[in-house]
This record gives C-alpha cells, structure tokens and sequence, in this order.
C-alpha cells in the first residue's frame, strides 16, 4: 500500500466514496488537496482537504470495507496534516456522521457549528451536502 496525490485516481476516488455513501457531486475538477492509498492499482483509501483562507476543510476520509483496522486512515489524515501545516493553516474543520470518535481519537475536538470561520461555513459541505445533524469537529494545526 502507498499514498499518493489523487489526481491520477479520481474514477477510484468517486467509486470508494459513493460505496461508503460520501458526496461526490461536489468534488472539485482537479483533486488537488487529496490523497488515496493505493493498492494493486485500486484506491482504497481517500482523504482531502479543502483550502478557505487560513483553514482547511477535511473531507472525503474513506477507507474500504476490506481494508479497514489497518492504520490506512491513520495515514492518510497524517499526509493531509502534515499538508494543513506546510500550508500554514491555523486549522483544520471536519463535518461527521459517523465518524466523531474516530477523529476525537486523532486529537480533534466537537465544537459548535457557529465557532466555525465564515470562509469555511461557505463551503458545500456545510452549506448544502452535509445534514445538519452532521458534527462539527476542528483540530488547532499552527
């Protein structure tokens, strides 16, 4: 398993995340700020970072069913982090369904949907594709 720019995978990109039931409509044309894990030429595992000022807006973390439990989301979020700070981002936002343990696990915390930037509460993620029941969740990166 490796982890490369997402680019060249987007086929890849879009199936994992509409079999794990993730937006993919609003994906950006040039996958810029994404990574996938890739494996025998197929993507099982993705993770992206949409950039608002000084923050990031992580999205699209999925790793197939198949290849859970083994450190491959751990991995990616470590890539985009390490991404977050190369870009000098004051933070990283999340928006999450199912997944809040996981990231409160990774050093991120629940917050209120108004403590989140304006720049970020822009995004399609927060405006229209996530529910509002979804939970709003920031890790301090600079």
């Amino acid at each position: 398993m490796n982890i490369s720019e997402a680019n060249l995978y987007r086929e890849g990109v879009i199936n994992l995340l509409s079999a794990e039931k993730l937006p993919v409509e609003d994906l950006p044309a040039q996958l810029d700020n994404f990574v996938v894990a890739i494996e025998n030429d197929m993507v099982i595992g993705v993770a992206g970072l949409e950039l608002y000022g000084d923050y990031g807006l992580l999205r699209s973390v999925a790793v197939d069913k198949n290849h859970r439990g083994k450190g491959i989301g751990s991995g990616l979020l470590a890539r985009i982090e390490e991404m977050a700070i190369s870009l000098n981002l004051e933070g990283i936002y999340l928006l999450t369904e199912t997944a809040a343990d996981y990231f409160s696990r990774k050093g991120y915390e629940h917050i209120a949907r108004m403590d989140i930037p304006e720049e970020v509460k822009a995004s399609s993620e927060f405006s229209h594709v996530c529910p509002q029941s979804a939970i709003a969740m920031k890790k301090s990166i600079n």
